[in-house]
């Protein structure tokens, strides 16, 4: 595997000079990242560091529009001295090729030298590409001919430094389970924790990612959705705004988005450790070979919030920003210059709009936040599903190790099929977990269904004279 560092700024004196001590929020580290990749990294310990270092490096400005085109001042080099704090990751970058301002003809162009989507572009992050940075090197020097002799130049990092793999993911396995019982046990013999309280949330595929639906991402690290979560929000109260009269909160209006199906910054998770369970076994037929997976959280009583919380309404309101306005949010102020900024003049906004009395004193560090939210039980799902949601801030993401407030540990599950037949003998299945007609018919279907007959059967049965 191949990779590059691609770092970001709006501010353009960070590129200038040519040893640029730079910083990056903790926020912005990763994004547009394979997943696997930021997941090996996010903890950025001292081997995550080593391996950002051994990379080859960009530094670019944010895209600016020029004339008939746009531009980007572009340096390639190296980062050293890579320090992590919890706010921030400073480095020292290293000059090797100083390309200045690149003019492209459109944006596309752009996306073509990098790989990138536009929106990486146009945004303050620092990402780890997948792709072969002497291939974008190429494609800058037939835009710089006169650079061109520089490519490889002996002070750039080495070449067999660009396939050095990222550490292994940091993930807490309690044991394999192959029944009931055995789960039970794993569980039980799992240490318990005061002031917190415990949810579980079930994997039908134990490869899958602890992300909620709007932080998803394609293989290349681009998002799947988030740029558009303000639109699919919008789109979809004007399609069916009778379905959400009854909801005076933006978080309850989530929850029902979350039902229906759009992604939302919601991750569902259960009280219920067999409803998760029942879960990690049920994915579709193809996936009934694979190892599943149940995650089980504890978290501080203190992170534990309701529908109606001041700190919920804050970050559910993001909801309501566009991209541009989320990525002008500058986490690294103090309360008060934080509050004065335009952008969050608009998230009061909104969260005035339903709750008139909150004072605009929001404060950053909780904006960033993931807490654990219990939601009304307005729906059947719900109620039976013990349903609970992590709300996820902005620029917020979940090491597999868990973080400060919530711990995580999972555990794999085989077997599924005798684990589905024993969870039905306690009625957990999907008439009871999908409280739905429909899901009731095809349970039932499934269930009552006999047996397909064997080849010679039917042709017995097809040659036997009928009694009179």
């Amino acid at each position: 595997m191949q990779s590059f560092n691609y770092i970001s700024f709006g501010n353009r004196d960070y590129l200038a000079g040519n040893g640029n001590e730079i910083s990056m929020g903790r926020g912005r580290m990763f994004e547009y990242t394979p997943t696997d990749i930021e997941k090996r990294l996010e903890m950025l310990d001292s081997t995550a560091i080593a391996f950002l270092e051994k990379l080859p490096t960009f530094l670019c400005s944010e895209i600016m529009r020029v004339r008939d085109g746009v531009s980007m001042l572009i340096k390639y080099g190296r980062i050293s001295q890579t320090t992590s704090g919890v706010k921030e990751v400073s480095t020292l970058f290293q000059t090797v090729i100083d390309y200045g301002e690149v003019d492209f003809d459109d944006i596309e162009t752009a996306q073509m030298v990098f790989g990138a989507d536009r929106f990486q572009l146009q945004r303050t992050h620092w990402a780890v590409r997948e792709g072969d940075a002497q291939m974008v090197l190429r494609r800058l020097g037939n835009l710089k001919p006169a650079l061109a002799q520089l490519i490889d130049a002996p002070e750039a990092p080495r070449a067999e430094d660009t396939t050095v793999q990222p550490p292994p993911r940091d993930k807490k396995i309690l044991g394999v389970a192959d029944s009931v019982e055995s789960f039970l046990q794993l569980l039980y013999a799992s240490p318990g924790k005061d002031a917190s309280e415990t949810f579980f949330r079930g994997h039908s595929n134990a490869s899958y990612e602890l992300t909620p639906s709007l932080l998803r991402k394609w293989e290349n690290g681009d998002w799947m959705f988030m740029p558009s979560e303000e639109r699919l929000c919008k789109e979809l109260l004007i399609a069916h705004y009778d379905e959400f009269q009854g909801d005076h909160y933006c978080f309850d209006r989530l929850v029902r988005m979350q039902h229906y199906g759009l992604p939302t910054r919601l991750l569902d998770i259960s009280s219920n450790p067999l409803v998760a369970l029942f879960f990690s076994c049920s994915g579709k037929k193809d996936q009934s070979g694979l190892d599943g997976e149940v995650i089980v959280f504890k978290i501080e009583s203190q992170l534990v919030k309701y529908f109606d919380s001041d700190t919920v309404s804050c970050l559910s309101n993001l909801s309501n920003l566009t991209y541009a306005q989320k990525n002008n949010i500058d986490l690294g102020l103090d309360r008060d210059a934080f509050n004065g900024t335009d952008v969050v003049g608009k998230l009061l906004h909104h969260i005035k709009s339903e709750k008139g009395f909150f004072e605009g004193r929001i404060v950053p560090d909780d904006l960033r936040s993931i807490i654990c939210v219990k939601a009304k039980r307005t729906n059947t799902r719900i109620k039976s599903q013990s349903g609970a949601f992590l709300l996820f801030g902005h620029e917020a993401a979940l090491p597999d190790a868990g973080q400060d407030g919530i711990e995580i540990a999972r555990i794999t599950i085989q077997n599924k099929p005798h684990i589905l037949e024993q969870l039905d003998r306690i009625n957990i299945n999907a008439t009871t977990v999908y409280p739905s007609i429909q899901e009731t018919a095809i349970h039932l279907r499934d269930k009552h269904q006999f047996p397909r007959p064997r080849k010679q059967d039917a042709v017995a049965a097809a040659n036997t004279t009928p009694e009179i």
